[in-house]
Order: structure tokens, then sequence, then C-alpha cells
């Protein structure tokens, strides 16, 4: 029995991640945050196969202690300060945990065991003002935010230590994942759940930003697939994780309040205060490496990525009321 370490347990990745390392068998610890109240609503249905540990990715000896304690064979880092337009009004905080607490992590896992294999959440963000379309894993990174910036540093300071220190560490450098246990502050899901909001009479309107904006969107339950495809490889090597197709907000926009009935232009307002600062160029992956060295495919279609997401809040709605 393998034994993995996340970090992010009961975020959107962390849960479909631990679901599916629980059906290969693994023994899985989950670091949470010590705080006042916990929300395990994405891990609920597995909360009690789960171990978890205390430790914060602002304090080295927490992170330290619970390595010691799970003695894991792999680490996958997917904390974060993950939302993009916080990183504007938190830039410093989302250093801290997006940027150094990768640091503190791999420095953890060096002193006790190098052995063990690490993997990093890196992000499409990093590509921003993209330099050539579509991106593979030889892109120039120029960000456009600071969540960005802080995923630029988290990704370089995993190739320095896997060089430096010859660790089988790497990262993967994943596109745009939705599902319907992401967070209702992402524009995905507060499209899904306006849409069914709207359709059961409980929402009048949905305003959004720039609705040209386009993104290479996956279903997550594919993409937690790749992270531990590369935990197995041989190599360590990081990878471009994604479906190489780009669509824009309006046409998942379009496909949700198609899928409830409902013409969007009814619905949606324009509103500036929701466009980024500094926009992100046409980001589109080309998975090509994942797929020839690992054998990954996405599975799931971006219609029946919006349509699942929809469906899923139409029937959250119904319970909540």
């Amino acid at each position: 029995m393998k034994t993995a370490l996340i970090t992010g347990t009961t975020g959107q990745d962390g849960s479909y991640l631990s679901e599916y390392l629980l059906g290969l068998g693994y023994k899985v610890y989950g670091l949470i945050r010590r705080s006042s109240t916990q929300n395990f609503e994405r891990v609920a249905h597995i909360q009690d196969q789960i171990e978890f540990l205390n430790a914060d990715l602002l304090d080295q000896n927490s992170l330290t202690n619970a390595i010691a304690e799970a003695q894991p064979d792999e680490v996958y880092n997917l904390a974060a300060q993950s939302f993009v337009p916080a990183s504007w009004s938190q830039p410093v905080l989302t250093g801290e945990f997006t940027a150094l607490g990768v640091t503190r992590m791999l420095e953890a896992i060096r002193v006790l065991n190098p052995k063990i294999r690490f993997y990093q959440a890196s992000s499409s963000e990093m590509f921003g003002k993209v330099h050539s379309v579509p991106q593979d894993e030889e892109t120039k990174f120029h960000p456009r935010s600071p969540y960005g910036v802080a995923k630029l540093y988290g990704h370089w300071i995993t190739v320095n230590y896997r060089e430096s220190y010859g660790m089988h560490a790497v990262s993967g450098i994943l596109f745009n994942h939705e599902s319907p246990r992401r967070g209702e502050e992402f524009v995905t899901r507060k499209i899904s759940l306006a849409a069914a909001r709207i359709a059961a009479g409980l929402q009048k309107e949905l305003r959004l930003g720039n609705l040209e904006a386009k993104r290479d969107w996956g279903f997550t339950g594919d993409y937690v697939k790749a992270m531990h495809m590369m935990l197995q490889h041989d190599e360590p090597k990081d990878y471009v994780v994604g479906t190489g197709e780009t669509h824009t907000v309006e046409e998942f926009v379009d496909i949700a309040f198609s899928r409830v009935g409902l013409k969007w232009r009814d619905h949606v307002v324009i509103d500036r205060k929701f466009v980024r600062p500094a926009e992100v160029d046409l980001l589109i992956s080309n998975p090509r490496r994942a797929r020839e060295e690992l054998g990954w495919t996405p599975e799931v279609s971006f219609r029946a990525l919006v349509e699942m997401m929809v469906d899923a809040d139409v029937k959250l709605t119904r319970e909540r009321r």
C-alpha cells in the first residue's frame, strides 16, 4: 500500500485526488489548517477514509512534523490562495502561500526523506501574456496577476530542487479545470449556480465581466489522474495538462442557460468591476507530451462539463430551498 500526503485536501482538486487515490488502494493523509471551523463538504463521502493532520504552508515546523508522521511515498501540493481576483487585493499573502509555501514543503521533504516523490500544482496563469499559441512545456512564461507570479515561483523552485538535489519533484501546468465542487466565487460555478437559481425564480440577473475571455476548460476528475501519472513516471518531468480546446465565457454561459431552458441575454449584465486589471490572452494548451509519454487524455467534453455543473446546481438549489 502506497501512502500519499495531500495539501488542499478539502478543496476541489484535493477532494477528487483523494477519491481517486483511495480507489487505487492508497493510504491518504490530508493536511488541513487549524481553524475554528472546517469545511469538509467536498470530502464528506470519504472523510472517514482520510487521516487528517494539522499543518500550515506558512509554518515550516508543522510541515516537517506532518511529513515525519505520515512518512508518505508521494506528496501532492495542491494548497494555495488560488482565486486570481483575490491575489490583487492580497498579493503578499498570495506570495506566502502560493510561492514560499512550496519552498517550505520541498525543504521539509529534502531534510526528512528526499526520495519522496513531489507534485506541485502549477498553472496556465503562468503563461499570462502569451508568447505563442498553443502553450506547451517550452512556451515562455509571462504572468499577468500576483497569483500567476506566485505560481511561477513555485514552479521554478520545484525545478530547482529537482536539479539541485536529484529529487523526483515535478509540476503539472494545469489549464482551467472545473467541476460541481468548484468554489462559488469562480466564474464557471458562478454561472452554473446563477442559471439554476434564475430558473428556480430565486435570482434575477447574473453580473459578469469580459464575456470574450477565452479559456481551455476541462474536468477536474480527469486532471487528477494526470497528477498521479506524473509521479509514476520514471523520469521526473513537468507536463502541460489541458484539453487543447478553447472556449469563451459567453459559450459557457450559453450552454449553462440553455440547459435550464433560458436565454442568457435576458439575464446577464456586464459589470466592469469584474474585469481584471490585466487580462490574460488566449490560453490554450498543447498537451502532446502528456498524451504521448503518460498516456493521458481528457474524457469529459466541454459541453458535458458545463451541463454536469448546471445539473448539480439545479439539484443543490432544490435542496437549499
